[in-house]
C-alpha cells in the first residue's frame, strides 16, 4: 500500500491482485481504510503492475547495482568488509528475482507520475527472503523506489496487531 499526502489531501495507491475484480477490490480497500479510520481524498488501485517497466528504468536500475554484479567469468579478489555472499549480486541471483524487480521498476514509474509532489510519501517496505535476496539487490530495489521522491517512509509491521476496529 502507498499513501501520499500532497496539498489536495492524501492519496491512496494499492496494487490490484486481478484486474478483473477491480470494483470489489477498491470497495474492500475503502472500507479496511474505514475501519482503521484513515483519511483520504483519493483512493486508485493499480492494476497493471506486472507490466514490462520501461526501458529507462531498467537501465537506470543496471546503473545502480553495476559495481555489485559478478558475472560467471570474474574470479578477482573482493575488496569490502562484507562476506562474499553479502557483498556480490550474481546473474543467477538477478534471473531468480527478476520478476520482483521488474515490479519495484514499474511501481518506481508510477510513483513518478503520481506522488513527485507530494509532501510525504508512506510505503510499506518490501520484504527480501532470506538467502535469495542478496544485501545490495535488497538496498537497489529501496533505493530504485525513494531516489529523487519527496520524503519517504518505509513501514514495515511485525504481524502483531496494534490496531482494534470493529466490524
Amino acid at each position: 500500500m502507498l499513501y501520499c499526502h500532497s496539498a489536495g489531501g492524501p492519496q491512496v495507491y494499492a496494487l490490484a491482485n486481478k484486474k478483473a475484480e477491480l470494483e470489489f477490490e477498491q470497495r474492500s480497500m475503502a472500507s479496511l481504510l474505514s475501519k482503521f479510520r484513515i483519511d483520504y481524498s483519493d483512493l486508485q488501485l493499480i492494476p497493471d503492475i506486472t507490466k514490462k517497466p520501461q526501458e529507462t528504468s531498467t537501465q537506470f536500475f543496471n546503473e545502480l547495482i553495476k559495481d555489485f554484479v559478478q558475472s560467471e567469468k570474474e574470479n578477482g579478489p573482493i575488496t569490502t568488509i562484507l562476506s562474499e555472499e553479502e557483498a556480490l549480486i550474481t546473474e543467477d541471483d538477478l534471473m531468480a528475482v527478476q520478476d520482483k524487480t521488474n515490479r519495484y521498476l514499474r511501481l518506481r514509474e508510477y510513483l513518478q507520475e503520481q506522488s513527485t509532489k507530494s509532501d510525504l510519501v508512506v510505503m510499506t517496505l518490501p520484504m527480501p527472503r532470506k538467502n535469495i535476496v542478496s544485501a545490495p539487490l535488497y538496498m537497489a530495489w529501496l533505493e530504485s523506489l525513494s531516489r529523487e521522491m519527496p520524503p519517504f517512509l518505509f513501514v514495515r509491521g511485525n504481524q502483531t496487531s496494534v490496531l482494534t476496529f470493529y466490524s
